[in-house]
Parts: structure tokens; sequence; C-alpha cells
């Protein structure tokens, strides 16, 4: 950008990748104090937070990615300028969008990223169910905290597929389906009598929610297909749980699941 070197690094990110090495004589370049924030492992820009966001509004979703990955923090004006300015994520392609949401998903633990995602605002544009999950409270304490349920599951499947599988890639469609399962539970909750809550049926209906927007972010159709059985089905092994299990019921359940039947596992233990 530009015709000098400080006018391309300005145009940047983020602090921290706004160095550069002049050659031939290794002279680090760092006009915007990115050595310090990465230091200190703080997300900064080196323009305002307003104008690097508008350069790419992607920019939003790689600082919460940063987050997950590298354990960073928000500063205050980046902070502020992610909740400020969310909406200008819908600008973006849904194929550069779902490339972002997939490497902060694949991260080692990305669930402080998951959260500044929601908190900023971002999530309602991206993933609007998850965001819905977030918003629904329960004062009275008649059921469990889906949304930070649902945080908690990403992080246990992920430990399960490491485990039972060390050293291999990670599945993003084990992390798709345990962080959107339980989507279906907003639009099903009904109060029966006596102040119990129920959920009937979030399981096919969450499915179906899961479908359309991972459609909508252009994922291929076999992660589609993959991560909407695994949500209908993650409740079929309490089906089992009041009576013996009979033989036919083991086959029915290992047929229905397929080839999903250990992403079932993961995601129902």
């Amino acid at each position: 950008f530009g015709t000098s070197l400080d006018d391309d690094l300005v145009r940047r990110d983020f602090t921290m990748n706004a160095m550069a090495l002049r050659l031939p004589g290794a002279v680090l370049v760092d006009p915007y104090g990115g050595l310090d924030d990465l230091l200190s492992l703080t997300l900064r820009t080196p323009s305002s937070a307003e104008v690097s966001f508008s350069d790419d509004p992607l920019r939003m979703m790689r600082a919460c990615r940063f987050v997950a990955q590298l354990g960073a923090s928000l500063h205050i004006d980046t902070a502020e300028a992610l909740s400020n300015m969310a909406s200008k994520i819908q600008s973006i392609s849904a194929e550069r969008v779902r490339d972002e949401l997939v490497k902060l998903l694949l991260t080692d633990s990305p669930r402080g990223g998951i959260e500044h995602l929601v908190d900023s605002g971002l999530a309602e544009y991206v993933l609007p169910e998850l965001a819905l999950l977030q918003q629904e409270k329960d004062e009275h304490r008649r059921h469990k905290d889906v949304y930070q349920h649902s945080l908690t599951v990403v992080e246990q499947a992920i430990d399960l597929e490491k485990s039972r599988h060390p050293g291999e890639p990670a599945d993003v469609a084990v992390r798709l389906a345990a962080l959107l399962h339980d989507i279906g539970k907003p639009v099903t909750k009904k109060f029966e009598p006596g102040g119990q809550v129920t959920f009937h049926h979030h399981d096919v209906v969450g499915a179906k929610m899961a479908k359309k927007r991972l459609k909508a972010l252009r994922f291929d159709n076999a992660t589609i297909d993959k991560v909407a059985k695994v949500i209908e089905l993650h409740l079929r092994f309490f089906g089992y749980a009041d009576q013996g299990w009979s033989d036919s019921a083991v086959r029915r359940y290992v047929r229905d699941a397929g080839d999903e039947l250990e992403m079932l596992h993961i995601i129902t233990r």
C-alpha cells in the first residue's frame, strides 16, 4: 500500500503484523509498537480500529481467532470498535466468513474466541443461532445455561477427539456439531405445568437449523450432512437409557449413525 514502508505497514490488520525487516542491514522497522504488543499479546490496530475494520471487516473475526489461537487480549479501542462495527461483517462474502470461522474452531482452545464472537455482536450476523443461545436467560434456573453448556461440550469434544486420534488433524465437523447441537432449544422451549421446562424435538429442529446455516456459510455438502446427522441423533443414546439395550437396538443405533458413529459417540459423551 502506498509508496513507503510506513504507509504499507499502517494498512496491516494489527500492530504485531505491522513490522518489517529492512534489508540488507536487517534493521527492524516497527513504527507502531508491534513488538511490544506481540510480547504482551495485545491486539491493537496500527491506524484507528475504525479505519482498519473498514478496510477489511473480516479483521474483526480475525481478532476473535487470534484471541483463541494466541491467547491474546483485545486493546480497549479494538474491543469497542468490534462491538460498534459488528454489522459491517455483512459486507464480507460467506466464503471468507466461513474460512475465518473454521480457523477459529480449529484452534486448540476456541472457547475464548467464540465468546468474543458472541459478546461483540458478530455472532448475530455470522451464527445468529448461537447468539440466540447466549441471549436466552433463565433467571429461575429451571434449566441449565444452554450457551455455556454448548461451549463446554466443544471443549470436551476436542479433548475426546485428541485422545482418540492423537497427532491427527482436527475435524471441524466435530466442533461444529458440538457448538450447534442445542440450537433448536430456544425455538422448542415450552413451560409445562409445575414450572418444568421442555425442549421436545430440539434435536430434529436443530439439525434443520444447522443445515440451513451451514449452507448459507457455503460449507461443503459432506460437512453439512455430517453435522446435521449427528445433531439429529445426539439424543438417541439416551433413548435406550431407561431399559436394557437389545441387540436390535444396538444394530439400529449403529446403522442410523452410519459413517458418523464415532463422531456421534464423541458428541454424546
